[in-house]
């Protein structure tokens, strides 16, 4: 949870820039609104309390499978034995559910973590409204999506408003340590250019479709498995390695999408089925 618990604290200490409620110390609070919850992080970011973070958390969803999982999770850390949590979640289920948030202006802060096929819709019209965004990755999908997401940067600075990705791996004492010793040159060395077989940074990563989170086996729902709502591998879970790339080598930088050559890559599917376990196949 030290992961998220960070990023929480970036909203806290910049909020103040934003409307929202004022406690006791004239600090303005944050106020949270949970977007169509479908991935479990949107659950995690309340997996702890957090000072001068409001209790009341404002839900917008249809009702469905999805909006029941996250609740329950919700609940599952308000009734715990340790340190159970006190989050009262304020729920609205109707079929317009993204214009009533818009509308209601509940909350200063929108996390969205669920179905990808709409997640940069919505934090393009989230930020043009004036609320700060906290979202999951990936932030987009296809060309089209990177398109009205650089959009929404671009409208997040004009409206004065945040726009932070999950970028949960940063805040993990492993990669920190990474990133301390590859700044010591004599530890280290340098970078050096690389080549197309024999680059100069290698990263990998393995990801699950069955695991434990937070206690519990987790359950993915059906749209998770298509990559038209999810997105693909190259999206999804390569988000983390090509930026702690950045963050841990070159984080005085500014990486620009004009100087990235793609000079290969490929893909292939896993298949799933009811009688046998999830084993990738590579080609």
């Amino acid at each position: 949870m030290r992961k998220f618990l960070g990023l929480v604290w970036i909203c806290v200490a910049c909020i103040s820039c934003n409307p929202g409620a004022k406690d006791n110390n004239n600090v303005r609070r944050v106020n949270l609104i949970t977007l169509e919850p479908g991935h479990f992080h949107a659950a995690l970011v309340q997996k702890s309390m957090y000072d001068g973070v409001d209790s009341l958390v404002h839900v917008y969803a249809p009702d469905g499978q999805d909006l029941k999982w996250h609740l329950g999770r919700i609940e599952s850390y308000n009734t715990r034995a340790e340190a159970p949590t006190r989050w009262n979640e304020s729920v609205y289920k109707g079929p317009d559910f993204f214009d009533k948030m818009i509308s209601d202006k509940a909350g200063n802060v929108v996390v969205i973590s669920g179905n990808n096929s709409r997640k940069t819709d919505y934090i393009l019209t989230s930020v043009g409204a004036g609320f700060n965004v906290l979202a999951d990755k990936p932030m987009a999908v296809s060309t089209a999506d990177f398109a009205r997401l650089q959009a929404a940067f671009a409208s997040a600075a004009a409206n004065h408003v945040l726009l932070y990705d999950i970028m949960t791996e940063r805040c993990e004492i492993t990669t920190i340590l990474q990133r301390e010793l590859s700044r010591s040159p004599a530890l280290f060395g340098e970078v050096v250019p690389g080549t197309p077989d024999d680059p100069a940074i290698v990263m990998e990563s393995v990801h699950y479709f069955s695991k434990v989170v937070a206690g519990a086996p987790l359950k993915r729902p059906t749209w998770f498995f298509d990559v038209r709502q999810q997105g693909e591998a190259i999206t999804d879970v390569a988000t983390h390695l090509v930026d702690l790339v950045e963050w841990e080598l070159f984080s005085e930088q500014t990486l620009r999408p004009a100087e990235v050559e793609m000079l290969r890559a490929r893909r292939w599917a896993t298949p799933i089925s009811r009688a046998t376990k999830c084993v990738p196949q590579s080609p």
